[in-house]
């Protein structure tokens, strides 16, 4: 009897043990795996859950279109810039927070890889929370519309909108910036499934209060909310109630550490670049559609409706790209910080062609059909339709090769090299572009008289590609060279 007896006592604690030796096993295997199966296991739900996060915008775009017509699609276009600010500031956090645990977690410093986690919750709240106090703010609110070029027919919808995904904001920044955890916990699938949540159910509840209920603007909002919520729900329930997950969110990991927190956002910072310059970039460019689109037979509010279907399905079809970049950074940081250097360099590679087949293959989709694309958007008119069919073409030129621009610039990140990742991200989205939506409406025409100076702003975005990519080759010629002699210097004091 007693035997029997402390059979059953022992044999909880056993399941535990194996429990988490598998768990153990699931993150250890990213230093002794086959690179390119584990970048293909990763880069899987990752590139799916890029896409879902992008096509949240995507979905309220179609059925704002296609029920409201020209006004719903610009005043998407108008809160688009404050749209890409939320994900900054979730990639912000959750990228940075990230990419220090995969660093820990291959250190074999599991305790610290919780802390990161811990304080990743912490300053998402604390943001979310400044972010609503601020939305409801007026002055604020009528600033940013300002900012966004909003014209008088579509700034009431615009408030409207941004106000609401504020106030939600939280939930956006658990669901997207957490999420990213559990890749580094060897669960990729998971990870996707969280994202599939929150997307099918805004997809279900857009239809509903879009197209059936007719609540417009604030029918879209409250869809997003809701998707995101339940994302939100999903991504919390594997830290806190899943028992075999390699990282736990515990209250005293929550405890703010100014050092730790300070190390999440330094590594965070080159993905918040991006996505800020994304943003920093529509200001500007929703600025001079309405400067330049005023002088043409499109009109203001037509040119911001155009190109803005143009920015959205271009922002989308980095997605899956920046999905493999994200995939492959907890291989990169893992076995890097394990010192297994030929295992990074495999990884970046497998990274580089992976996301180079994606944007081969999105690009020979949108020039096939590019017609279809934009009448999904609810673009009725046929001069407004064959000007962004044309502008999207123009657009896309260089798409081929900007995989391998993201996934260098993540690769200095995953690696702990953040200001290398930072310039690079701003080489692309601020230094050069910035300065070519300025200047070109006005030296186009003058080269090219048959473009006009609103024709110029769908050229911009290539000349600035081709520029960036050039400057990120010459810093991986000489990165590869760096991890060689790194190589060497290990195989000597082995």
């Amino acid at each position: 009897m007693c035997m029997e007896q402390g059979e059953r006592e022992e044999a909880p604690e056993q399941k535990t043990l194996e429990k988490k030796s598998k768990s153990e096993d699931r993150v250890a295997r990213m230093g002794t795996g086959s690179i390119p199966k584990l970048v293909v296991e990763f880069a899987i739900p990752s590139v799916v859950g890029m896409l879902v996060n992008g096509s949240y915008a995507i979905i309220n775009s179609v059925f704002l279109g296609n029920a409201m017509g020209e006004i719903g699609l610009s005043a998407i276009t108008v809160a688009n810039p404050m749209l890409i600010v939320f994900m900054a500031f979730a990639m912000l956090v959750g990228n940075g927070g990230n990419a220090l645990a995969a660093l820990r977690m291959g250190e074999g410093k599991r305790n610290e890889a919780e802390r990161a986690l811990g304080n990743v919750v912490t300053l998402s709240l604390v943001i979310s929370a400044l972010v609503a106090l601020a939305a409801a703010n007026p002055t604020i609110i009528d600033a940013v519309l300002t900012i966004s070029s909003a014209t008088d027919d579509v700034r009431p919808y615009a408030r409207i909108y941004i106000q609401i995904l504020c106030f939600g904001f939280v939930l956006q920044f658990i669901g997207m910036g957490v999420n990213n955890f559990i890749r580094t916990c060897g669960a990729p699938v998971r990870a996707l499934v969280t994202m599939v949540i929150g997307l099918v159910s805004a997809a279900v509840f857009n239809f509903f209060f879009v197209m059936l209920f007719g609540w417009g603007i604030v029918g879209s909002a409250f869809a997003s909310l809701c998707g995101q919520a339940l994302s939100c729900v999903a991504v919390l329930w594997y830290f806190i109630g899943v028992k075999d997950a390699p990282m736990h969110l515990r209250l005293r990991c929550m405890r703010p550490d100014g050092r730790l927190m300070g190390s999440i956002l330094a590594l965070g910072f080159p993905s918040f670049a991006i996505q800020a310059g994304m943003a920093l970039i529509n200001f500007i460019l929703n600025y001079q559609l309405v400067k330049y689109g005023a002088l043409t037979v499109i009109g203001a509010e037509n040119a911001l409706a155009s190109i803005g279907v143009v920015q959205r399905v271009a922002q989308f079809s980095v997605m899956p790209v920046i999905g493999v970049a994200t995939a492959i950074q907890p291989l990169l940081g893992y076995n890097y910080g394990a010192r297994k250097i030929a295992r990074v360099r495999s990884a970046y590679k497998c990274g580089v062609i992976g996301a180079t087949a994606i944007c081969v293959t999105v690009f020979a989709c949108i020039y096939l059909f590019t017609t279809p694309i934009v009448s999904a958007f609810g673009i009725t008119n046929a001069d407004l339709n064959a000007f962004t069919v044309f502008a999207m073409k123009v657009q896309f030129v260089t798409l081929p090769l900007v995989g391998f621009q993201i996934v260098s610039s993540n690769y200095f990140q995953a690696t702990g090299q953040p200001a290398k990742s930072i310039f690079l991200s701003l080489t692309r989205q601020i230094v050069f572009l910035i300065p070519i939506i300025w200047f070109m409406p006005e030296l186009l025409p003058s080269i090219a008289p048959q473009f006009t100076g609103l024709d110029a702003l769908y050229f911009a975005q290539p000349c600035a590609d081709a520029l960036s990519i050039s400057v990120t080759a010459c810093f991986m010629v000489w990165e590869m060279s760096r991890l060689r002699k790194m190589e060497r210097e290990l195989a000597t004091n082995a």
